[in-house]
């Protein structure tokens, strides 16, 4: 696996993974008991870090990414394997 795909398949895992991260630790001002601004959505987050969705999203591919790449180094799980799946019939 040449480094471009590696790149490439990390940094779709990460953005999967931030929008898997993106409603965890969030609190609308209803539940944090501030006051709404003019024009603000009840559904608003009062407390979104985005950083922290970042670290959490960099965690979370960087361990769906090692799982990934040790299953094409060693093989676990191969098309082959997949109920239904002719490879090249």
């Amino acid at each position: 696996m040449n480094w471009y795909a590696i790149f490439a398949i990390y940094f779709l895992m990460w953005v999967i993974s931030a929008f898997i991260m993106l409603p965890f630790g969030i609190r609308t001002p209803d539940e944090t008991g501030e006051a709404l601004l003019k024009g603000q959505a009840d559904s608003a987050p009062s407390n979104f870090r985005p950083g922290v969705v970042a670290l959490r999203a960099t965690i979370l591919s960087t361990l769906i990414f090692g799982l990934y790449y040790v299953n094409y180094v060693e093989g676990w799980v191969t098309l082959d394997m997949l109920p239904g799946y002719r490879g090249g019939q």
